[in-house]
């Protein structure tokens, strides 16, 4: 179900938006009250389960998107049709940035987790943006803020032994969480983030799973031993 919350409602927190990552996003942490009486279009706030498309590849969109919650695999093919996940979008993240330069969006965006997300009008945002310098320069930090983790996904999850990129990928899924658990994805996700093939992504995360590194809590969650698995990576 959709919900259609005015832009003036969410920033204070009303219509049920006190758990909004909009209201506490920074992206949005320099707006006045004042600047939401100019705004008519209402956010579209909505739930996406796992296996569905919150946009595709070459779709010239006028959204941008914020995850209230859940994750979102951003998804490029390869020509022999092979998928390649390039980056994961995650809870309090912004995804569609392209759109605010008329651009094509550059991947296929599949949920992965049950996800909640906050539709924003590309328009509003750049009229938001032309008024606001502080908000022009919160999106020019989400453009470097997204570099930086193509940039991470390049180097960190790409490069290397097949136990050290499933490594580095578990410390990612849990940096900021307390405890540190994690919800794994499947074998095909693994292989499609991680450049390695099914079997050995299976093979690894059982190895994983003998030496302690990883412990199983149900419903595909593991708790991580942080201090172990970085001192396999120093070893």
């Amino acid at each position: 179900m959709t919900i259609r919350v005015p832009f003036k409602e969410a920033w204070s927190g009303e219509a049920d938006c006190r758990q909004c990552t909009l209201r506490e996003s920074v992206l949005f942490a320099g707006l006045k009250e004042t600047d939401f009486e100019k705004i008519h279009q209402p956010i579209n706030q909505f739930v996406l389960q796992p296996g569905s498309s919150l946009y595709h590849a070459g779709d010239r969109g006028d959204r941008i998107f914020t995850i209230r919650s859940g994750v979102v695999k951003l998804v490029q093919y390869l020509p022999d049709g092979a998928q390649r996940i390039v980056r994961l979008v995650r809870t309090a993240d912004v995804t569609g940035l392209e759109s605010l330069l008329e651009q094509p969006y550059e991947h296929d965006a599949i949920i992965v987790q049950q996800t909640e997300v906050c539709c924003l009008p590309t328009a509003t945002v750049q009229a938001l943006s032309q008024d606001n310098p502080d908000l022009h320069v919160e999106l020019l930090r989400r453009w470097h803020r997204a570099l930086r983790e193509a940039d991470a996904w390049l180097t960190e999850l790409s490069t290397g032994p097949a136990r050290e990129r499933i490594a580095r990928l578990l410390l990612r899924l849990v940096r900021d969480q307390d405890p540190p658990v994690c919800t794994l994805f499947g074998r095909e996700d693994l292989g499609a983030m991680l450049g390695i093939t099914t079997e050995t992504a299976s093979r690894t995360i059982a190895e994983f799973k003998r030496q302690g590194l990883l412990s199983e809590l149900g419903g595909n969650r593991y708790r991580v031993a942080v201090d172990d698995v970085e001192t396999m990576l120093d070893d």
